[in-house]
């Protein structure tokens, strides 16, 4: 019988472990031959929306790296259709909103999100991968509250997130009402996620790194904290993660998370001298691995060594896989991840 790998969850929770545990964010997708064959014949709606084809990509970068956890292929919107936002994936735009939010009526008029009614095809995923697939974790995930809110107000990516913020100040009522829709919204998700057989949860903040901490603090942080706080009653580890905000690692750590997820602006070390004492998630720049293998290897050493020092630590990337990367560059960081880590740790 396979061994279950729980390494990532024991790390995560800041037990001993004898290799540092890895995945990346993006494992699964555009870097891999297998993954752009299927996307030749279907979108990303299409194979989500298909539970067998799902789990194979979702499996896929596990089999092929050997990494210590597989993440939920889906994208961050995929609830919102639920509550009636009208949104689209568009090839090389990403999700694009129709109706957006505009008035504290607009978010008055948002229904009430059904995981069994509104994701059936997403719980029946994580059901094949973890009952009958995976001997590593799945890990489940939701957009937090403002990335989604960012869409839903700009009608799509943005660079400023002009509007967002504008609109996040100079209509509180509005903005804290849908703030509490989302809330609710990723709640009910990631507990239909768990309850479906996802042994962790990483919550993807992307943009609000657009926020100084004052405004943090005031408009997102509430949110945040009954999010987690909800979350930690499954009794799996929460990971928080975002993307050009080390002015908010502090921050994040204060809230009732397992893992701090860290972009590559900000080293482990620099966060340990911080106060931050949570298990630590990252760090490489992604854009690195179209570097040389010396250099891959050292700038991981450093991550590595900086993370069994620190204590808890899960190796991963600053930001996604992109395209251009090579498989065999991400097996070959994998295998030297577990190698190194485990003799230091010795």
């Amino acid at each position: 019988m396979t061994t279950f790998n729980d390494t990532l969850l024991r790390a995560a929770r800041g037990e001993k472990v004898g290799h540092t545990p890895v995945w990346f964010m993006r494992q699964a997708g555009r870097s891999q031959p297998e993954y752009r064959k299927i996307k030749e014949k279907y979108s990303l709606e299409e194979i989500t929306h298909q539970p067998e084809l799902c789990a194979y990509v979702t499996k896929l970068p596990v089999d092929q790296y050997n990494v210590d956890a597989a993440i939920l292929y889906k994208d961050i919107v995929t609830p919102l259709p639920g509550i009636g936002v009208d949104v689209k994936i568009k090839p090389n735009v990403g999700p694009v909103i129709s109706n957006p939010i505009r008035s504290v009526q607009d978010v008055r008029n948002l229904g009430e999100f059904s995981p069994e009614e509104h994701i059936p095809f997403v719980l029946d995923t994580i059901k094949i991968l973890t009952k009958e697939q995976l001997t590593v974790p799945l890990i489940g995930f939701a957009g937090a509250p403002f990335t989604l809110a960012s869409y839903m107000i700009e009608g799509g990516p943005s660079k400023g997130y002009h509007l967002t913020k504008a609109f996040m100040v100079s209509e509180s009522e509005a903005w804290f009402a849908l703030m509490d829709k989302l809330g609710d919204t990723i709640i009910a998700s990631i507990t239909a996620q768990v309850q479906a057989g996802a042994k962790a949860i990483q919550v993807f903040d992307s943009w609000v790194g657009a926020l100084n901490v004052e405004d943090y603090r005031m408009y997102v942080k509430p949110v945040m904290n009954r999010i987690f706080s909800e979350i930690r009653k499954l009794n799996i580890p929460v990971i928080t993660f975002g993307v050009g905000a080390s002015h908010l690692a502090n921050e994040w750590h204060d809230l009732p998370v397992d893992v701090v997820g860290l972009d590559w602006r900000l080293s482990i070390k620099e966060a340990g001298e911080r106060g931050l004492t949570k298990t630590l998630q990252g760090n490489l720049d992604p854009s690195l691995l179209l570097a040389d293998w010396k250099a891959i290897e050292e700038k991981a050493k450093t991550i590595i060594e900086q993370g069994v020092e620190h204590g808890g630590h899960i190796f991963n990337l600053g930001h996604g896989v992109f395209p251009d990367v090579q498989p065999a560059t991400l097996k070959k960081l994998t295998e030297f991840v577990h190698e190194y880590s485990a003799q230091l740790r010795k």
